[in-house]
């Protein structure tokens, strides 16, 4: 069994995440800014703030994993990029997998086209900035990292989120960085998705590349 580490462990994906992980046995530490009201007792939870590095550099030494599933807004609204360079150099120092919850804006529609986010016209322009930091992240940012750091940017379907749950189905599609059939699969819960980004872990097959998830 694995250890892994969930940075943003009690945040939508993060909680499915760790629950799905520590349900499969493995030793899952999960890193917040506040504790759970209703703690996983199979979770070790650890409350700290993630823009502080000696924090997190003490729930990602020994780790196998590490999770990150943090939001682009809030606290991290201005800080976000940096905060992930720095899980990105930790991850990289202590040996660990580095695996991302991405956003739906930064997959393509098909082979070759523009990613979403090149064009956000449609979408509420309080939420440019956010949506284009989480792109930034696979498009620029884990790319330029050393070849020894092994990562993967794990994007889920676009209807997607604690606004828009649905139920756990028991079932996925896995695609690259074209976003999977859209017109018919474009929502996936947060335990389906939890599904995919453990089974995603557990077989160890893609490396440094963006990988999307949908029903």
């Amino acid at each position: 069994m694995s250890r892994i580490t969930v940075i943003g462990g009690t945040g939508y994906a993060g909680s499915a995440i760790a629950a799905e992980a520590a349900a499969r046995g493995h030793h899952v530490t999960a890193l917040s800014r506040s504790l759970p009201a209703a703690p996983n007792p199979d979770v070790h939870h650890v409350q700290g703030d993630a823009t502080d590095e000696p924090t997190l550099s003490a729930v990602i030494e020994g780790a196998d994993v590490v999770v990150a599933a943090l939001a682009p807004r809030g606290p991290l609204a201005g800080t976000f990029r940096a905060v992930y360079a720095t899980i990105a150099r930790l991850a990289d120092t202590a040996g660990a997998r580095l695996y991302v919850v991405g956003g739906y804006s930064s997959l393509r529609p098909a082979p070759g086209a523009d990613r979403f986010v090149t064009d956000l016209t449609h979408i509420p322009a309080e939420l440019h900035d956010e949506i284009r930091a989480g792109a930034a992240v696979v498009i620029e940012d884990l790319p330029a990292t050393p070849e020894t750091l092994d990562w993967v940017f794990v994007s889920p379907a676009l209807r997607f989120g604690a606004q828009m749950p649905g139920e756990r189905l028991g079932r996925y599609r896995l695609g690259g960085e074209v976003s999977v059939r859209p017109e018919d699969g474009g929502a996936i819960s947060a335990e389906d998705y939890a599904l995919g980004f453990v089974d995603l872990i557990e077989k160890d097959d893609h490396h440094r590349k963006q990988v999307n998830l949908g029903w």
